[in-house]
């Protein structure tokens, strides 16, 4: 065990605050499926962008294992992309989430195409939040913390941690911790990268001392594979928890704005993670067996007592901000989505709070097939995403709008293709990890899919509408 009662003490009080900050409540006002699941549509600009910012960040120890292993090329897939994306999102999507009845993607998709097709949305969405490759960096840490092999118990603890108070306070609880997780994850950054900074010199001198991998914007990666990953970026278009935050923000003025702000704060902590993971990799370069560990790694060997534990509460409150939202998503979409109309119910409170135990075990059970947390990205966003884009823009923008009843065969073919491409290239490669299949991702035949059936809905709308001025 690496820790001593100087590090247990800011860990210790993370979590004393995560259960002040979900037991305090400001009003006794009845609680309604909008105060629990959207804060009653009040969310300010500050609370906005701290939820926003902190819970985009989750896989943080992922960004450290790919920065690590590829260097520089980790802010073109990571981070360009997603700035692209999020400023269109703001400018397109968010403020007509925020103006529109619907609390969540799949409500808006029942509203726009019919029940099956919400019901179709809802699953996309379950699958999309996931909170599998969140538990897993828990137990990864944890195994750092504790140095024996039980990581996936200590993970499984604060899953379920997690679940509760998420469960308990609903997005409340949600927001007013990612406001503590937010101060925590830039501290414990600038701490760990001042420190590096001190030992091992400025960072001209690490940078003369990197690989020419590591100095090229690409990675050495094939223009093929950047490319998957600049598609996934259009996750942004569907993420549960944007949707989530617009539709929560007070005003669509505050939804857009807030946007465009936390953008600013993700480019700034983009480049704490580099500068941090390239310094890891001048540290442990042809020594560290397990990437995913360079930033606890170098914590371990830089940070004094104190620090230390202040800097494992960082990477901690990170991973937990993007859980809590994570689960409290999942249980809302298998609780007040997917059971309360299946069931009958006039609330999907309660079943909100079921669904996210529900989530939690669901979450444990893909870790173990999946026990990567770069792999677990890419393939829920290889499948998942070419389903639901087009649907999901066109419940929103009637330019991408399909016919209703074309919705769930859309959904289903597109599913189809990009999940039989990906188990095709498992079969074909050698490398287990290897989803190309005659040298092609498997999101672009999904996507590729997703469109031709759009293309062939505009056509049928306008043979409708020719036909109906005919008549």
């Amino acid at each position: 065990m690496i820790f001593i009662w100087l590090d247990w003490l800011p860990l210790s009080l993370y979590f004393l605050l995560l259960i002040f900050l979900t037991l305090r409540k400001k009003t006794k006002e009845a609680e309604t499926e909008t105060s629990f699941l959207l804060s009653g549509r009040k969310l300010t600009l500050p609370a906005f962008v701290a939820t926003l910012v902190s819970t985009w960040y989750g896989g943080i120890l992922g960004v450290g294992e790919y920065t690590f292993q590829f260097g520089i090329s980790q802010w073109l897939l990571f981070g360009f992309p997603f700035y692209v994306f999020a400023i269109l999102y703001a400018v397109w999507l968010a403020p007509k989430i925020r103006s529109h009845a619907a609390l969540s993607i799949p409500e808006a998709m029942k509203t726009t195409y019919g029940n099956k097709a919400g019901y179709a949305g809802a699953l996309g969405v379950f699958l999309l939040v996931n909170p599998a490759p969140y538990i897993l960096m828990l137990g990864f840490l944890m195994k750092s913390i504790s140095g024996d092999d039980t990581w996936l118990l200590y993970a499984i603890i604060i899953a379920f941690f997690s679940a509760f108070y998420v469960s308990f306070g609903g997005f409340k609880a949600v927001v007013r911790t990612d406001i503590l997780q937010i101060v925590l994850m830039y501290a414990g950054f600038i701490i760990l990268l001042a420190a590096a900074w001190n030992t091992l010199g400025s960072p001209v001198v690490i940078w003369e001392q990197l690989p020419e991998t590591h100095r090229d914007i690409t990675g050495g990666h094939p223009f093929s594979y950047i490319m998957v990953w600049f598609f996934i970026a259009l996750w942004t278009f569907v993420d549960p928890g944007f949707h989530q935050r617009a539709a929560a923000a007070e005003s669509p003025k505050t939804a857009r704005k807030g946007i465009f702000v936390s953008v600013g704060f993700w480019a700034l902590f983009d480049l704490l993670t580099l500068g941090t993971g390239l310094y890891a990799y001048a540290l442990y370069a042809g020594v560290l067996e397990s990437p995913i560990l360079a930033y606890p790694e170098m914590a371990n060997q830089l940070l004094p007592p104190g620090l230390l534990g202040l800097f494992y509460t960082a990477l901690i409150a990170v991973i937990m901000s993007t859980l809590d939202s994570f689960l409290f998503l999942a249980g809302q979409t298998l609780g007040r989505d997917v059971l309360k109309p299946a069931l009958g119910y006039s609330s999907g409170v309660a079943l909100t709070r079921v669904g996210v135990f529900v989530s939690a075990m669901a979450g444990i059970i893909l870790l173990m097939l999946f026990p990567s947390v770069i792999e677990l990205w890419y393939v829920i966003g290889s499948v998942v995403i070419p389903v639901m884009l087009i649907p999901v823009l066109g419940a929103f923008l009637p330019l991408f709008r399909l016919p209703s009843s074309w919705v769930v065969p859309s959904m289903a073919a597109c599913f189809g293709v990009a999940s039989g491409w990906l188990f095709m290239g498992v079969l074909t490669n050698e490398d287990l990890y290897s989803y190309a299949w005659l040298g092609i991702e498997p999101f672009y035949p999904g996507l590729i899919t997703g469109i031709i059936f759009w293309i062939a809905g505009m056509a049928y709308h306008r043979k409708r509408e020719k036909g109906t001025s005919g008549d």
